[in-house]
């Protein structure tokens, strides 16, 4: 955790010349590279998930949402990979990593992160270990939300919750245009046999 930033799992990540591209700054994928050091930072060498043995056969990376804030150059001072988690799901944590030199955030990423099973390579459920060791990373305004996750009783109130709530106008992604909030994402199921 960091003082700076209670609640946060910061990483100090330096540039290196070969991650400049011919345009003179860090390249877009090598950002990338860092948002995933920060990830396998906190699943695999935070002091608490070693000593625990959390997460004994990784995690997969499901999905990654990258906001590029400004352009990012080599110098000999690190960044700071600052990971937040959002929300924890039944398998996964959706987290937030910003990649910042103070006082600038060059880029902010949400990566969804699910758990992995050793026999089949698919998702399997978070134990409560893990979803306590998480849930220490959450910030301020998730952490209520989080400890009634954990306990069980968050998702029936959170669903009743939006059930109820009026649908908001929130920009679209493309176009400049305003349209309604995407719906759950639907999960593509295959058939045995």
């Amino acid at each position: 955790m960091s003082a700076l930033h209670p609640g946060a799992h910061v990483l100090s990540c330096p540039t290196r010349w070969s991650d400049v591209d011919e345009n003179g700054h860090i390249n877009n994928a090598r950002l990338v590279g860092y948002i995933q050091e920060g990830i396998y930072d906190l699943f695999c060498h935070h002091a608490t998930a070693v000593r625990e043995s959390l997460f004994p056969s990784g995690f997969i990376i499901a999905r990654h949402e990258i906001d590029y804030l400004e352009q990012l150059h080599h110098r000999p001072e690190p960044l700071s990979v600052r990971l937040t988690v959002e929300q924890l799901g039944r398998s996964s944590a959706h987290v937030e990593v910003n990649v910042c030199r103070e006082p600038l955030t060059f880029m902010r990423a949400r990566t969804v992160v699910v758990a992995r099973d050793q026999e089949s390579g698919r998702s399997r459920k978070l134990s409560q270990s893990e979803r306590r060791f998480l849930a220490a990373f959450m910030s301020v305004s998730a952490s209520g939300a989080a400890s009634d996750t954990v306990r069980g009783e968050g998702p029936a109130a959170a669903a009743a919750a939006k059930a109820t709530a009026p649908a908001q106008r929130v920009p679209a992604r493309s176009g400049g245009r305003v349209g309604l909030p995407r719906g759950p994402r639907r999960r593509c199921r295959t058939s045995a046999g």
